[in-house]
């Protein structure tokens, strides 16, 4: 029987084929005339059936805030793992001004925050081709993310350009009523208020801030040109940044105390070392009036609701007290069941004993307080001082990104999200 031209074609290739392999990424093929190979598959679309969908967000993390937190909570939620790239001194002192905060400090930071999986040290400013491949490659990045407002670079370029062209980037919703440069600019202010012999109340800039007024450069008198936002608390944040559960009925819970102003390296050194006593970290938090009443008027720097957002944020801390009492007493270690009360060695009120009305009169008497030796030297005030050392360096700062954040307020739109 005869068989055609097309038959014949599709027998001779049946023959030839024994057995077909994938090794490597690479089709290998076996037949009668030897080996031979086809295309390469791409390695990523390989790997990706399988895997966790990974996300990457940089950032300076200078002053680190609940907004930097909130970012990154906003960034895990787009994928399964959140790798963080903390930007090198060097490359903030060129495009922004001399960091408040050292690397080594701010990768604690960044480390602690519970929404992060893996943080690389040293990334640069801008997302250039070499860095990207990088991300693509080495750390399996699917997409990178930013927030709604605009990074230029000095010369006027998108930061992440790159990342737009080749369709690998997220943007989410940028927190409103905060940032570093307002931060700075209230430490600013206050160094201002408190050195000015004309100054109105000495306390007024400390109760726009714990109360949440908006302090525009114009009306400041600051010279500082620094827009002080307006924070808008809402109970879904709260919610969002809390872990939703409380104790085990056997847990032991250990409770520690503090007005945890400018959350920082120091804090969470200590809260780190706390947790690592029990099964449960509860964190008192002082009003704004208690710790004006100890610390002075100008304190604190943020207020209630922004500190507790912060200390939410840090993965040793279970639960926060909002407004905890300057005393802990028989009855709050009842009510949560506290086994062990504790306070570090470096803190802004390491007076406490010589007090007429020691705060740990009560833990101390029941036999559960117990002094932790601070892993490092830094409290709020250590913060400040950085910035009033070198106030002028700040200033001219502050006022180079004045432009940037007011053409941001100014032609901001609604933007969805978290």
């Amino acid at each position: 029987m005869a068989v055609s031209e097309a038959g014949k074609s599709e027998n001779l290739q049946t023959t030839k084929l024994i057995a077909t392999w994938l090794i490597g990424g690479v089709v290998l093929g076996v037949s009668a005339l030897g080996v031979y190979f086809t295309f390469p598959l791409g390695k990523w679309r390989m790997k990706k059936k399988n895997r966790p969908v990974r996300v990457y967000m940089d950032g300076c993390f200078d002053m680190m805030h609940y907004g930097h937190c909130n970012a990154l909570r906003q960034a895990r939620a787009l994928g399964d793992q959140l790798v963080v790239g903390v930007v090198s001194d060097a490359e903030i002192t060129v495009n922004k001004g001399p960091p408040v905060t050292p690397l080594k400090e701010r990768m604690i930071m960044v480390s602690a925050v519970k929404w992060v999986d893996e943080v690389i040290p040293d990334a640069p400013y801008a997302i250039t081709e070499e860095f990207m491949k990088k991300l693509f490659d080495e750390y399996d990045i699917d997409y990178i993310i930013h927030g709604d407002d605009p990074c230029i670079l000095p010369d006027g370029t998108d930061a992440y350009a790159l990342a737009k062209k080749a369709g690998r980037y997220k943007q989410i919703k940028r927190t409103e009523g905060v940032s570093s440069t307002d931060i700075v600019g209230r430490m600013l202010l206050c160094v201002r208020e408190r050195t000015s012999s004309e100054s109105q109340n000495h306390s007024s800039l400390q109760r726009q801030f714990s109360h949440g007024h908006n302090q525009n450069s114009e009306d400041s008198g600051s010279g500082s040109g620094t827009r002080i936002s307006q924070f808008l608390p809402t109970s879904r944040r709260i919610v969002q940044f809390s872990n939703g559960k409380g104790p085990g009925p056997d847990a032991r819970i250990v409770y520690i105390d503090g007005a945890f102003d400018l959350f920082h390296a120091g804090h969470v050194e200590i809260l780190r070392l706390a947790r690592g006593l029990g099964d449960f970290l509860l964190v008192g938090i002082h009003t704004d009036q208690t710790v004006s009443a100890h610390r002075g008027a100008h304190r604190p720097i943020m207020n209630l609701h922004e500190r507790s957002l912060s200390v939410l944020a840090c993965r040793y801390v279970d639960e926060v007290i909002i407004g905890a009492t300057w005393e802990v007493s028989r009855d709050m270690i009842t009510t949560f069941n506290i086994s062990l009360v504790v306070h570090g060695t470096v803190a802004e009120d390491n007076d406490f004993r010589k007090e007429k009305c020691n705060p740990y009169d009560v833990p101390i008497s029941m036999g559960i307080f117990k002094l932790l030796d601070s892993p490092l030297d830094i409290t709020t005030s250590t913060i400040i001082k950085r910035i009033v050392s070198n106030h002028e360096a700040y200033l001219k700062r502050n006022e180079r990104k004045t432009e940037s954040e007011r053409r941001y307020y100014e032609d901001k739109t609604y933007v969805s999200g978290d």
